[in-house]
């Protein structure tokens, strides 16, 4: 398919009414037709995987055609320019996370980006480190403790970021941590007990609901029976 082709037919799909909700919810809505995320998914399957096509389709500078363009480029193509590229164009946190829940998180380089970008100053930017921690946590299987562990820090680095964005996601990462596992899950709410003594507001709330969420009886008895 061509890009024209792929933009005609994601116009076909537009919803204007979706534009308002997307708003209310902190989504750029200036270069976005209102698409909705099964259509897109329906659609990058019928695609397939294509490096050259998702680069121009991120270049089309959509919501729908850069959300597409995660969903159907090659992790294995994905260089640490384009990553540095594409990171560099979030504007909001929906476009971030898809990118790094459908790609960036596949990468051979995922992990030192989740390291290096936690440390920058752009809003997206850093969120998008911390999102991939969230993602590797749940999708790197095989990894071990250690990995993890090494994120925690960083955690606690950066958790009196009172940006709406960047909070939420670090709060996202060390949830996802918490919950690979007992170990971790232990490791997880000592760290958060930590955060919840420091004097910044951003930090307190990190803390308090993560550890709402790692202490709760759901999240205990389903690490018990996993007997990990």
């Amino acid at each position: 398919m061509y890009p024209d082709d792929i933009l005609q037919h994601l116009q076909s799909l537009a919803d204007p009414d979706a534009l308002e909700g997307m708003a209310r919810y902190g989504i750029g809505t200036q270069r976005a037709l209102g698409v909705r995320i099964p259509h897109l998914r329906k659609l990058a399957k019928r695609i397939g995987t294509d490096h050259a096509l998702a680069g121009q389709l991120w270049d089309a500078a959509y919501r729908e055609t850069r959300i597409l363009a995660s969903m159907v480029d090659d992790p294995a193509q994905v260089t640490e320019a384009q990553a540095e590229a594409w990171a560099a164009d979030f504007a909001d946190w929906e476009v971030c996370d898809q990118c790094c829940m459908n790609l960036l998180a596949y990468v051979p380089f995922a992990r030192r980006k989740a390291v290096e970008w936690t440390a920058r100053d752009e809003e997206f930017v850093k969120r998008a480190g911390f999102v991939l921690m969230a993602r590797l946590a749940v999708s790197e299987k095989k990894a071990g403790d250690e990995t993890f562990e090494a994120f925690l820090p960083i955690i606690v680095r950066e958790s009196g970021d009172d940006r709406s964005a960047v909070k939420k996601a670090v709060n996202w990462a060390l949830r996802q941590i918490g919950k690979r596992n007992l170990a971790l899950n232990a490791r997880a709410i000592a760290v958060a007990e930590d955060i919840a003594r420091m004097d910044e507001g951003a930090a307190r709330w990190v803390a308090s609901d993560a550890l709402r969420e790692l202490t709760s009886d759901k999240v205990q008895e389903r690490l018990r029976a996993r007997g990990i």
